[in-house]
């Protein structure tokens, strides 16, 4: 299989949130995009972070096991920068998709955000993706089932 560049094969544009988003906002957006994990930035709009779908429905989970009767009820609302994970493993457009496998396989995770050298975010690359090359690269080259 010929080597292949993460701009080849990244999602984009960027599907981001700010970091001091909501995690009900994060949600609402993972929900409209049908994405499962996105970039947080900050006020420059530099990649932070990252909040996936599962660390989204964590901590909601703790709206459904609270008593709306609490005093700090309202103070559940967390804010997406207490509940993302960072610091974040980001890649660059020209980086191999070799490395992103690699990166993906060390860490354990589903998805890394692309960024260009100023740490701005570009795109992502997630596991759907490398599945689609995958597929991709088999169909060229001629292999069946």
């Amino acid at each position: 299989m010929r080597q292949y560049l993460v701009r080849e094969v990244m999602s984009q544009p960027a599907i981001v949130i700010r970091w001091d988003a909501t995690i009900l906002e994060a949600s609402a957006l993972m929900e409209s995009e049908s994405v499962r994990r996105l970039p947080v930035v900050d006020e420059k709009n530099r990649v932070v972070g990252i909040i996936s779908l599962g660390d989204v429905r964590e901590a909601t989970s703790v709206y459904s096991t609270a008593s709306p009767y609490a005093p700090d009820h309202d103070e559940i609302l967390l804010a997406v920068d207490e509940v993302m994970s960072a610091p974040v493993h980001t890649v660059m457009p020209d980086d191999s998709m070799e490395r992103v496998v690699r990166m993906m396989l060390e860490h354990k995770i589903g998805g890394i955000p692309v960024v260009d050298a100023a740490g701005q975010p570009l795109g992502m690359v997630t596991e759907s993706d490398v599945f689609r090359l995958l597929l991709q690269a088999w169909k060229t080259s001629g292999k069946r089932e």
